[in-house]
């Protein structure tokens, strides 16, 4: 029954999504051309609480258990579990005080409306994952730009999406490189968990009927600990959270 209804409540989430998406795409090139960084920020910050409001048209629930003690001004590396493409939308709109930026695969960067025009001018990390020089050369420069102006990065260390919900390894790479130009960041775990029950059947039909959450852990403790002992701190806390 539940599938049967995915798909119906799927045409209208699709809709709703895809027209953000595109009633998006120039009204961020405007605030970005006539406004800079801020206005264009702001316009990726409304265009992602429209997405979100989109998950309720399947009757999804979205839970986001925010972290208030974690301080502003300082550079932050945000590390989560990675579920579907839509965990994505609710980490930008519910931590937009951080100004979050994302290490990406470089395809995403042309083609899609409003998404890919902010993957390309908002700041993120578009890696190529067959040129290993390119991409350490983009993270490297979100590294700088997190250093100079106080910007945050969100991190999905296993690479790719889990589709059973059960958490992969956690790579070391793109945690390494950020930490080793921003060694005073904080590493914030974010466990996420339901959201790949939403596309359990593919983009269509989508699961409705969900409760879905986003929890902000506190800080790591890493004093003293080098970054593969950071990184497996990080694997640990988020498991506790999300395969209990």
């Amino acid at each position: 029954m539940k599938k049967f209804l995915g798909y119906i409540l799927s045409i209208i989430f699709w809709f709703c999504f895809g027209l953000s998406l595109i009633i998006f795409h120039p009204i961020q090139w405007l605030c970005l051309k006539f406004g800079g960084y801020n206005a264009h920020k702001k316009s990726v910050d409304i265009l992602n609480a429209c997405l979100v409001a989109s998950y309720y048209t399947l009757f999804n629930r979205v839970t986001f258990i925010d972290n208030k003690c974690i301080p502003l001004g300082q550079p932050i590396i945000f590390v989560a579990n990675h579920q579907s493409t839509f965990d994505i939308p609710p980490l930008i709109y519910f931590l937009r005080r951080f100004h979050g930026k994302f290490i990406s695969k470089i395809e995403l960067a042309s083609g899609i409306p409003s998404i890919s025009f902010n993957l390309k001018h908002g700041g993120a990390a578009n890696i190529d994952r067959n040129d290993p020089k390119q991409s350490i050369a983009e993270i490297l420069k979100l590294a700088n730009n997190m250093k100079t102006k106080n910007w945050s990065a969100f991190i999905f260390p296993e690479g790719t999406r889990s589709k059973t919900g059960k958490m992969k390894a956690f790579h070391v790479g793109g945690i390494a490189t950020l930490l080793k130009k921003n060694p005073n960041a904080l590493v914030v775990p974010i466990a996420i968990k339901g959201s790949y029950e939403m596309v359990q059947y593919g983009m269509y039909p989508l699961t409705p009927f969900l409760h879905m959450t986003w929890e902000v852990l506190d800080p790591l403790d890493t004093k003293d600990k080098d970054i593969e002992e950071i990184v497996k701190l990080a694997e640990e806390t988020i498991k506790q959270k999300v395969e209990k």
